[in-house]
Formats: structure tokens, sequence, C-alpha cells
């Protein structure tokens, strides 16, 4: 599974939209939708501060 599909799996899972997501991490709605599509490649330090704001470990988002 790709890095966008699986940050969009635990959201869900996580009962969290786009936008709130966004609210708790500070990052534009829009770019967590190109994150989602695999349109964009966040760095280390987005995917950890997306992890925070789901709930779950930065390794579980790279790892899958």
């Amino acid at each position: 599974m790709k890095l966008g599909q699986r940050i969009r799996e635990l959201r869900l899972a996580a009962g969290l939209t786009q936008a709130e997501l966004a609210r708790r991490t500070g990052i534009h709605r829009p770019n967590i939708a190109r994150v989602e599509a695999g349109r964009h490649t966040p760095s280390l330090e987005t995917i950890a501060r997306l992890a925070n704001a789901i709930g779950v470990p930065t390794t579980r988002v790279l790892e899958g």
C-alpha cells in the first residue's frame, strides 16, 4: 500500500475528516488531499505531524 493510502485509511479509522486533520496539524486541507492522492510526498516531519494528529506512531504510517 502506498503512503497516501495508508494515511487516508488511518485518518478514516480515527474518524477524522481531512478538515479536522488539517486543523490539528496546521497543514492546509488541499495539501492533505494531495498527499492522500499520491500527488505529493510529504517530508518526514510532516508524516510525524500527521501521525501524531491521527494518534498513531510514525512507524505505523511508514510501515503500513
